[in-house]
């Protein structure tokens, strides 16, 4: 009697839970919101023009990062730091978030001067209705190109005059930027890539010396690196390495 009290109560447990589920009330979802772009039709040709104007704004705004890093000292930079990693032999170390931060804020520190400039003579201008749009661009530039010029090698500026066929240009100011910009980049990483090796010998010499010695006792299997890496940052560390780096990079802007 007492098993089928029992299984009496388990199967009427079952069967209420089941009947609960079947009434319960159905879950909520939540709303899903609807999103639609749409564009209204312009009813004057001053609405159409804003609207490109709008669309210009938002192009160059996509652009920035490539005009930070053509248009500044910021190609330099990275590429030097690059090659003092790869001349430690510390393969991560430091991490390339690290080397991009320091590089955009040593950026920031030498292009400053050219953006006060910028500021003070077409920004707040502009932003005063002193002058309109037009010459706060063209008054804008000079500072820019200015600072590009002092950086560009003549020849790599000659190619590029050449090979656009721009004709005659008046004054360095005069010369347009799709023409400044690949001489300035290609320039830039002529400079970047001297550095590199001046910063590489050294280190190479610290190889060589390290890669004799293991060769003179017979250990042909260890690989010379393990044991030079700590050599390498010692001299790093003794020098003052990041010291001199930074130092070397601002005084080469100047």
């Amino acid at each position: 009697m007492k098993r089928k009290a029992a299984l009496f109560i388990i199967l009427f447990a079952v069967f209420v839970s089941l009947t609960y589920k079947a009434y319960a009330a159905p879950v909520s979802v939540p709303p899903v919101p609807k999103v639609n772009l749409s564009i209204d039709g312009a009813q004057s040709p001053k609405e159409y023009v804003d609207s490109i104007k709008l669309l210009i704004v938002i192009t160059v705004l996509a652009l920035v990062p490539s005009i930070l890093v053509l248009m500044t000292s910021f190609t330099r930079i990275i590429v030097v730091l690059s090659f003092v990693r790869n001349a430690l032999s510390t393969q991560q170390t430091p991490p390339n978030q690290v080397l991009i931060g320091l590089a955009l804020f040593l950026t920031f520190f030498i292009m400053r001067p050219v953006y006060n400039q910028v500021n003070t003579q077409a920004i707040q201008p502009y932003l005063n209705e002193k002058i309109t749009q037009e010459e706060a661009i063209e008054i804008g530039s000079k500072p820019i190109k200015q600072f590009m010029l002092k950086q560009t090698y003549q020849k790599d500026l000659a190619l590029f005059v050449k090979a656009s066929k721009t004709g005659e240009i008046q004054t360095p100011e005069d010369t347009p930027f799709s023409v400044l910009i690949p001489a300035f980049v290609i320039s830039e990483l002529k400079t970047a890539f001297e550095m590199g090796f001046l910063i590489y010998i050294p280190f190479i010499v610290i190889d060589m010396v390290v890669a004799s010695i293991l060769m003179s006792m017979g250990m042909f299997m260890l690989p010379p690196v393990v044991i030079s890496l700590p050599f390498k940052l010692l001299l790093f560390v003794m020098v003052d390495g990041w010291h001199l780096l930074v130092k070397s990079l601002i005084e080469s802007f100047v």
